[in-house]
C-alpha cells in the first residue's frame, strides 16, 4: 500500500485520502485568486488596529454609566472574538464571496453555542432579568396565543379573509422555502419536510395553540402556495445554475471598467453548482438513517423557533425572533453541505465543525425550552409524539421513491472518491 511520510510517522494512502476529504468540507481553499490583496495575510496590520482600537475605547470613553459599560464591553468582546475567528477558524465548505465571511459565521455560531450553555445554568428569574436588560419593553410582551384566536370559523371562507393571510409572514414563509430548496436541492426531500412540518403542527397543537389552523389555510395557503411556490422557485434556480458553464476570469485580465465591476458583483454568486442526490436504490441503511436524522434535526430547529418565543415570551416580530431565524438560516448553508458530504462520501469519516456546532445548537435550544418550559411540557401527550415519529418514518419512505424518480440513472449509488467529493462540496452556496 502506498504511503506518505509526514513528520515522525508514515501516513497510509487511506489516511491521506481521509484528511484530504475532510479538508474539502472543513477547510475549502481558493484555487484561483482574482484579487490578491484580499487573500494576502495582514495579521500585523490587524493586530495593530485591534490594539489601537482597544486603547481608544479603554481610555477615551466615559465609564460612568454601568449599563453602557456592560454593553460596550460585550460588543468589544464579540468583535475581538470575531477577529480571532478570521485568523484561526476554518473556512468551511465555501469560499464565496470570501473565506473570512464564513469564518465569521462560524465564530458567531460558536458564540451563540456558548451563550446557550450560559443560559441553561441560570434560573428563570435571571433569564427574565437578562431579557429585560436587553429590551425593557419585553416586560409588557404577551404570548400571541393569549391574545389571538386560531382556527375560528373555518367554514367561513371569503376572498377578504383569504387575502388577509397574505402578509409579511406569508412572504417570509414563501421566501424561506425558496432558500431551503436552494440548500437541499431535492424536490422529494423538500416536499417531505414541508408535509411533515404540517403534521408536526398537528401533533404539537396541544402544546402550542398557534399551530391550530383552518384546513384551507394549512393545505392551500401553506402547503400548496407558500411551501410549493417557494420550493418551485428554489429548484428552478438550482436547475438554472446546474446548466450554466462556469469559467471565471481574473479581474486583472479584464480591461474594461464595466467588466471589472461585473466581475466584482459576480463574486457574490456561486463558483460552481452541482446536482445532489440524497437517496437512491443502493442507499445503505446508514445513509437512510442519516437522512431520517437530518429530517428530525430540521423539524427540531423549526420547533425551537416557536417554543422559544412561546416560553420566553416575545413576539414573532421582535428582533430576538427574526435575528435568530436569519442567523440559523445562514449557518444552515455550510451545515447542509458538510452533512451531505459526510452522508454520501464513504471517504469522509466525520462531520465538519460547522455541522457539529449546528447540531449542538439545535439540541441546546431544545434543552433550554424543556428546562424553562416544564409546566408546558408536562402537558405533553406521549402518544402524539410517537405518532409524529412514525409519520416521519413513513414520509421518508415516500421521499425515497420520489428521489428515485427524479434522479438520472448515471447518478445512482453513493458518491465515492475524490472527484465526486470535489463536485459535491465545490464552492456552491
Amino acid at each position: 500500500m502506498a504511503s506518505v511520510y509526514s513528520g515522525s510517522h508514515t501516513l497510509s494512502k487511506d489516511d491521506v485520502n481521509y484528511r484530504m476529504h475532510f479538508r474539502m468540507i472543513n477547510e475549502q481553499q481558493v484555487e484561483d485568486i482574482t484579487i490578491e490583496f484580499f487573500y494576502k495575510p495582514h495579521t500585523i496590520t490587524l493586530l495593530t488596529c485591534t490594539v489601537l482600537s482597544l486603547m481608544y475605547f479603554a481610555f477615551t470613553r466615559d465609564d460612568g454609566n454601568h449599563d453602557n459599560n456592560v454593553w460596550v464591553g460585550l460588543i468589544l468582546v464579540i468583535s475581538f472574538f470575531l477577529v480571532i475567528s478570521v485568523l484561526a477558524f476554518p473556512n468551511g465548505p465555501f469560499t464565496r464571496p470570501h473565506p473570512a465571511i464564513w469564518r465569521i459565521v462560524f465564530g458567531l455560531s460558536v458564540l451563540y453555542f456558548l451563550f446557550l450553555v450560559f443560559i441553561i445554568f441560570l434560573n428563570w428569574q435571571q433569564v427574565k432579568q437578562l431579557m429585560y436588560w436587553l429590551d425593557p419593553n419585553l416586560r409588557y410582551a404577551k404570548r400571541e396565543a393569549d391574545i389571538m384566536e386560531y382556527a375560528v370559523n373555518c367554514h367561513v371562507i371569503t376572498w377578504e379573509r383569504i387575502m388577509s393571510h397574505f402578509d409579511i409572514f406569508a412572504f417570509s414563509h414563501f421566501w424561506g422555502w425558496g432558500m431551503k430548496a436552494l440548500l437541499i436541492r431535492s424536490y422529494g426531500l423538500c416536499w417531505t419536510i414541508s408535509i411533515t412540518w404540517e403534521l408536526t403542527e398537528l401533533f404539537f397543537m396541544h402544546l402550542l395553540p398557534n399551530f391550530a389552523e383552518c384546513w384551507w389555510d394549512q393545505v392551500i395557503l401553506d402547503i400548496l402556495l407558500c411551501n410549493g411556490g417557494g420550493i418551485w422557485l428554489g429548484m428552478t434556480v438550482c436547475r438554472f445554475l446546474e446548466m450554466r458553464t462556469y469559467h471565471w476570469a481574473s479581474i486583472k485580465d479584464i480591461h474594461t471598467t464595466t467588466g471589472k465591476i461585473k466581475r466584482a458583483v459576480l463574486q457574490f454568486t456561486p463558483a460552481s453548482w452541482t446536482y445532489v442526490r440524497w437517496l437512491d436504490p443502493k442507499s445503505s441503511l446508514q445513509r437512510v438513517t442519516g437522512v431520517y436524522l437530518f429530517m428530525i434535526i430540521w423539524q427540531l430547529t423549526e420547533l425551537n423557533t416557536f417554543f422559544l418565543k412561546h416560553i420566553f415570551v416575545f413576539p414573532a416580530s421582535h428582533a430576538l425572533s427574526w435575528c435568530r431565524i436569519l442567523f440559523v438560516g445562514i449557518i444552515t448553508a455550510p451545515t447542509v453541505r458538510q452533512y451531505y458530504a459526510y452522508l454520501t462520501d464513504t471517504q469522509c469519516k466525520r462531520v465538519g465543525t460547522q455541522c457539529w456546532v449546528f447540531g449542538a445548537i439545535a439540541f441546546l435550544e431544545a434543552l433550554a425550552c424543556i428546562k424553562f418550559g416544564q409546566d408546558l411540557f408536562s402537558k405533553t401527550q406521549i402518544l402524539y409524539v410517537v405518532l409524529w415519529l412514525l409519520c416521519l418514518v413513513r414520509t421518508l419512505s415516500e421521499c425515497e421513491d420520489s428521489n428515485y424518480a427524479e434522479s438520472p440513472d448515471h447518478m445512482s449509488g453513493d458518491f465515492r472518491g475524490t472527484e465526486s467529493l470535489l463536485l459535491s462540496v465545490s464552492d456552491d452556496v
